[in-house]
């Protein structure tokens, strides 16, 4: 149902990590993590979106610090984790193992809170679903459930009729007899040559993106997507994933929500979501009626807009003290 406008909660005033450090999952890969907040608080990882879009220091304030104990981090080849944009043994179960072991070896906890929105809302649910019993509650915004309408509706036909402009500039790098598969083609681009020749193929994936994420348009948004140093990761990782369906089957993700019902959760969802839209969200809503779904009806995509924002902190307010 959609959620009612009325005073919303802000990000916590910002804080610093008490620790930090790389962990060596393996692969070749080593990941960076942080732990904020209070070190006997109620335990929660974060799970970023992308894949590959990094961790930011307000990512952290969506929790009460002295209530929370959080662990966030960067996934495999994106933000401080290395190496840089790889692809290499980065797959979907690759990274749900990786919390596994964030939980044993560096937060040292039993069970968790797992907050995640867009693709994390993806891989929290992947994660909960194979280690239901170490999963306390889950908050969840922007669902992506990984089927393929809805990577059709980015990559083939759906958000163009939204966003028609900003289409024609995201097909425009490709040759017309390769429009057929878009996310194969760009592939090809962000998968050959140097770095620098990947750029100009990263930064019309990442602008594309850009453009379904707000409400109302936001060059700083854009400019953060398309800035070199995020570009490259967000969209050699996410076309990775785009390419192989997640490593999930077809509605897996709806038929494992049997697995979860008796965890509690909320999901905050944008009713003007263009980049993942509420068609997923309800869909998750039936396979799993106890979930607690909130439609903002002036929200988009983004966790940082007021809307969102607000439902968000509300649900870890309410769950800190359970």
């Amino acid at each position: 149902m959609d959620m009612q406008i009325t005073g919303r909660r802000a990000l916590y005033e910002a804080f610093d990590p008490y620790e930090t450090g790389q962990l060596d999952v393996g692969d070749g890969h080593t990941l960076y993590w942080e732990l904020s907040g209070n070190p006997e608080g109620k335990p929660v990882v974060f799970l970023h979106g992308g894949p590959g879009g990094g961790s930011s220091p307000e990512h952290r304030r969506q929790f009460d610090p002295d209530r929370y104990k959080m662990l966030v981090f960067d996934q495999r080849g994106c933000g401080k984790s290395t190496p840089y944009a790889s692809l290499d043994a980065n797959t979907t179960w690759h990274l749900v193992d990786d919390i596994e072991k964030l939980r044993t070896e560096v937060a040292k906890v039993d069970k968790w809170m797992v907050f995640g929105g867009s693709w994390g809302s993806t891989l929290s649910l992947a994660y909960a679903q194979t280690y239901p019993d170490r999963v306390t509650e889950l908050v969840l915004r922007g669902i992506f459930l990984f089927d393929q309408y809805e990577v059709d509706w980015l990559y083939k036909e759906g958000a163009d009729s939204v966003y028609p402009d900003k289409w024609d500039e995201f097909i425009s790098l490709i040759p017309e007899d390769e429009r057929g598969n878009l996310v194969e083609a760009y592939r090809k681009r962000l998968t050959s040559g140097t770095a620098e020749e990947q750029l100009p193929a990263a930064k019309a994936w990442s602008a594309w993106e850009a453009a379904t994420v707000t409400v109302l348009p936001s060059e700083e948004t854009v400019e953060h997507f398309t800035s070199p140093e995020i570009a490259v990761a967000i969209a050699r990782i996410e076309n990775h994933y785009m390419a192989n369906g997640g490593w999930l089957e077809e509605g897996q993700l709806l038929r494992g929500a049997e697995k979860i019902r008796h965890i509690p959760g909320v999901i905050v969802q944008g009713r003007h979501d263009t980049c993942t839209p509420p068609k997923a969200a309800w869909a998750l809503k039936k396979a799993w009626p106890e979930v607690e779904l909130n439609i903002v009806p002036d929200g988009g995509h983004l966790y940082n807009e007021p809307g969102i924002l607000d439902g968000l902190i509300r649900a870890t307010d309410r769950f800190a003290s359970q």
